[in-house]
């Protein structure tokens, strides 16, 4: 089996300490290493890839867990997989705390006072220790009342997009991968921040509002896990491939089921539920990191278009 085993740092000293610690975690195993390439230095961070043979046919999940152990406590994200089919041609990714840096139910919570009892409850849900479906009604009740006008003052003062998302998804559409964008929060803002990144489409609940405010009412059905997993499997069925073809990534209890089933499934700033369960992780590296992982280099990355004078 030939497997790429690519590691992503925000600093470059840690990661080529951090390929002699996995090579040398790879020679028990009788991974025989086959190649080396450095991918990149990006805007953010740095990335090499190594590739390797293994003689003995070893499982994947044994890899994984040598690579793990061998940087345990290093400042690198790293993926294992096999070197074949890297390159994806689905992108689903969750939105809140994933390709934005907020929550946007509780940051639209502040605009009604209520932000610490609503933030408490989406931190149990996305932990997994609350059902999602049950929690959404209930933090969307206590904005009963909110003025409407607060969600675009919301959209503009609180949500920004991640480092590395526009290029995320500008590099991978540039390469022919579809990316969509679902959610478990609500689409006044996943329209918003799909258009800013540049997915192609976009899933997510609805607010019902009456005149000029907020009902404290969730449009049904809710979307929540298991609607995140129809959702991949519905764009993956458009296509005309499996699961296996996409990438998935999120950071809550409500995208583990969409992550498992993908190809590669990534936890992005995750919770230990998710954590434990994806392939891969993103603790350190920017958004980027998910385009290194599938193979490519710096030189593919989508730039921002810049006016130029004379």
């Amino acid at each position: 089996m030939h497997l790429a085993v690519t590691l992503v740092s925000p600093d470059p000293k840690d990661i080529f300490a951090a390929q002699e610690r996995v090579e040398s975690a790879l020679a028990p195993l009788s991974a025989q290493v086959a190649g080396r390439r450095v991918l990149g230095p990006g805007a953010l961070d740095i990335a090499v890839e190594v590739f390797t043979v293994l003689e003995r046919g070893e499982i994947l999940r044994t890899v994984r867990q040598a690579v793990g152990e061998a940087l345990e406590n290093a400042r690198v994200d790293f993926a294992v997989q096999p070197a074949e089919g890297r390159a994806k041609k689905l992108f689903v990714a969750d939105m809140d705390s994933t390709i934005i840096g907020c929550e946007c139910l509780d940051e639209l919570a502040d605009f009604a006072g209520v932000k610490n009892e609503v933030a408490a409850i989406t931190e149990r849900a996305m932990r997994g220790e609350i059902g999602f479906e049950g929690a959404l009604r209930e933090r969307v009740g206590m904005l009963k009342g909110l003025k409407s006008d607060a969600l675009q003052a919301c959209y503009e003062d609180r949500v920004k997009l991640n480092p590395g998302a526009w290029t995320l998804v500008q590099t991978l559409r540039a390469k022919g991968v579809r990316c969509v964008l679902v959610s478990g929060g609500f689409t006044f803002f996943t329209g918003r921040v799909a258009e800013a990144a540049g997915f192609q489409s976009d899933r997510a609940n609805r607010f019902i509002i009456e005149g000029d405010a907020l009902t404290g009412q969730v449009g049904e059905p809710i979307l929540g896990r298991e609607a995140k997993l129809a959702a991949l499997r519905e764009e993956a069925a458009k296509l005309g491939i499996d699961p296996t073809a996409a990438i998935a990534i999120g950071d809550g209890a409500n995208d583990l089921a969409m992550i498992e089933e993908a190809g590669l499934g990534v936890a992005y700033r995750a919770k230990p539920v998710v954590a434990a369960q994806a392939d891969c992780r993103i603790d350190h590296a920017d958004l980027t990191a998910l385009l290194y992982f599938q193979g490519y280099t710096a030189e593919d990355f989508a730039q921002p278009f810049k006016l130029t004078g004379d």
